[in-house]
Parts: structure tokens; C-alpha cells; sequence
């Protein structure tokens, strides 16, 4: 009896997360960029959004990429979203009277670390595409401006992160409707 292997191709034919996290990064992006800049106040609208969009909808795709096997969408995804949560934890926590909210340069290293993070994060990009390159590369500048911002108190500087980081956020949002109008077209 002769010995056969028999190779089975597992077609994964579960839908792209990847549009999902970055519309969710984006917007939210865009929303709280609109504050810093100096357009309006910071509200529960951003808020909100930062809770249940930037926040929960992207951890939920970063959980689906680790479904689709995929390590950089797992990471950006959750950790991103993770830092919406946090982020609005930071500023709910000492309004609700649960916590002090941050103190001297706290957030100056919170922007930095992010920072670092999300500027390894670009140099991954590089062997993926020009979309999410361009989404790091001013996720990165966004973060560090941020920290500049509030370790200065320079108004300018806050509203110069505000108008980057619009750009970030609709960057984001052109990567993951992209995706999107690509996948229905057939390109």
C-alpha cells in the first residue's frame, strides 16, 4: 500500500478588518484633531467617540486580524484602541473625582512613548504600503508635536498638532475606505 498525502488549501473567506480599525482610528483622529486645533471644545461627543469607535471598534478589528493570522494589524489595531480607552480614562478619571489626573510632564512621556511605538510601527509599513506609510508616518510626527505641545503650554505648537493630526485621521480614513471601494470593484 503505497503511503498519499493529501494537501488541503484553507480558504479564508471571513471580510478584511483592516477598513473597520482604520475608519474607527481615523475618525476619531480627525474628531479630537478638530479640538486641538483650536475649532471647538472637547466634549462627550469626542468622548463618545473615542470610547466606542477609536476605542472599542478598533480592538475588536485588532481581534479579527489575529483571527486572519495577521501580527501587524493585531497590534496596531488593539494597542490603538487601547490607547482611546486610555486616553479617556486620563481625562474622565479626575472629573468623576475617582482619580488626580496627570501631573507635570506625565503626558509628555505618555505622547513620547506613543510616539516610539507608532514610529517601529511605521518601519513595518514600509514593506506593506504608501497608505498606512503615510497613516504612521504623521500618526508618529502627531504624537511627538502633542508631547512638544504640552511641555511647552505653546498654544501654536497644540494648534499646529491639531491641523497634523487632521491630516493623520483623514489619511487614515482614505486607507480604510480604500480598502473598501477596492474590495467591492474587484481591484
Amino acid at each position: 500500500m503505497e503511503n498519499q498525502t493529501t494537501l488541503i488549501k484553507q480558504v479564508d473567506l471571513t471580510a478584511n478588518p483592516a477598513p473597520l480599525g482604520l475608519v474607527a482610528f481615523g475618525m476619531t483622529t480627525v474628531l479630537l484633531n478638530f479640538h486641538n486645533s483650536g475649532l471647538f471644545p472637547l466634549g462627550s461627543m469626542i468622548l463618545a467617540m473615542g470610547i466606542f469607535y477609536g476605542g472599542m471598534a478598533q480592538v475588536i478589528a485588532g481581534i479579527m486580524e489575529w483571527k486572519k493570522g495577521n501580527t501587524f494589524g493585531t497590534t496596531a489595531f488593539t494597542s490603538y484602541g487601547f490607547f482611546w480607552l486610555t486616553l479617556v480614562g486620563l481625562l474622565l478619571l479626575p472629573k468623576m473625582g475617582l482619580w488626580d489626573g496627570p501631573k507635570g510632564s506625565s503626558m509628555v512621556a505618555y505622547f513620547i512613548l506613543w510616539g516610539i511605538f507608532t514610529s517601529i510601527l511605521f518601519i513595518a509599513t514600509l514593506r506593506i504600503n504608501k497608505p498606512l506609510q503615510i497613516v504612521f508616518s504623521t500618526l508618529a510626527i502627531l504624537f511627538f508635536l502633542l508631547a512638544l505641545g504640552d511641555y511647552t503650554g505653546n498654544t501654536t505648537i497644540q494648534h499646529i498638532a491639531g491641523y497634523e493630526g487632521i491630516l493623520c485621521g483623514a489619511s487614515a480614513i482614505y486607507a480604510g475606505l480604500k480598502q473598501v471601494i477596492d474590495e467591492v470593484y474587484g481591484q
